[in-house]
Order: C-alpha cells, then structure tokens, then sequence
C-alpha cells in the first residue's frame, strides 16, 4: 500500500516538470511556424462590402416585422411595417448625404492640391471633378 502512494507522490512530483517541457515545446514549434497572429489584424475577416440596397430593405424588414409582433406579444400599440421602413431608410440617406458631400469637398480639395503640385512640376493638371469622380469610385 505504501509503495503505490510513494509512486503516486512521485508521479505528482514529475508532472509539472513534463507539462512545463511539453509548452516549452509548443511555444516554440509555434514560434517556428512563422504565423504571427499581429500581421494579420486589419487584413480582412470583418472587411466585407455593404450590403445591397435590396438586401438591406430585406433585413430592416425582418427586423421591424420581429418589433411588431414583440409589440403585439406585449400588447403594446401596433406597428406599420411599411410606413415604419420608409421611414427609417429615408433617414438613414438623408443622413449618409452630408458625409457623402463632405467627402466629396475633401477629396476636390485634396485633387486640386495635387494639381498644384502638378503645375509646379510642369505637369498637366487633372481634370477636378472628373478626377473627384474616379476617386469617390474607387473608394466605394
């Protein structure tokens, strides 16, 4: 009896020492493999383009018709989906409109700054507003 607690006491007194080798191995096998998890934050994952206009309708829809009947469960007032939709898409171009025409400003700025530059040198400036354009397309 005492012989098998005597092993298992010394079993306990390896164990760490093998765990502590056995993540000495791993950390170093992983700092072998050439991943390095920080080159890729920022690389994509969540960069996904905005949804389509069609596909963004569907999904207020969905989320307006779950208000609703959330309302309806609750016995509260009811809702008009389709009044409630316009509403809400309405308000959201209405407030996308500034920041588009004030990244337009932005970018006319920025492209008659770089004509300057382009004169200084001797070089043909670029049309503004179509280079406005083709930026603002290129962007989105």
């Amino acid at each position: 009896m005492r012989d098998n607690v005597r092993r298992v006491q010394s079993a306990f007194e390896i164990l760490p020492f093998v765990a502590v080798g056995i993540a000495i191995v791993a950390i170093v096998a992983h700092l072998l493999s050439g991943t390095r998890l920080y080159d890729e934050i920022g690389s994509g994952g969540l960069d996904t383009p905005p949804p389509a206009p069609a596909e963004r309708e569907e999904d207020v829809r969905q989320m307006l018709t779950a208000l609703r009947d959330g309302r309806a469960r609750r016995g509260g007032p009811p809702l008009d989906v389709d009044a409630e939709l316009r509403r809400r898409l309405d308000g959201a171009a209405a407030a996308a409109a500034p920041a588009d025409a004030a990244l337009a400003e932005e970018v006319r700025q920025l492209v008659i700054a770089r004509n300057e530059r382009r004169l200084r040198r001797g070089e043909e400036p670029l049309d503004v507003e179509a280079e406005v354009a083709r930026q603002l397309r290129q962007t989105f």
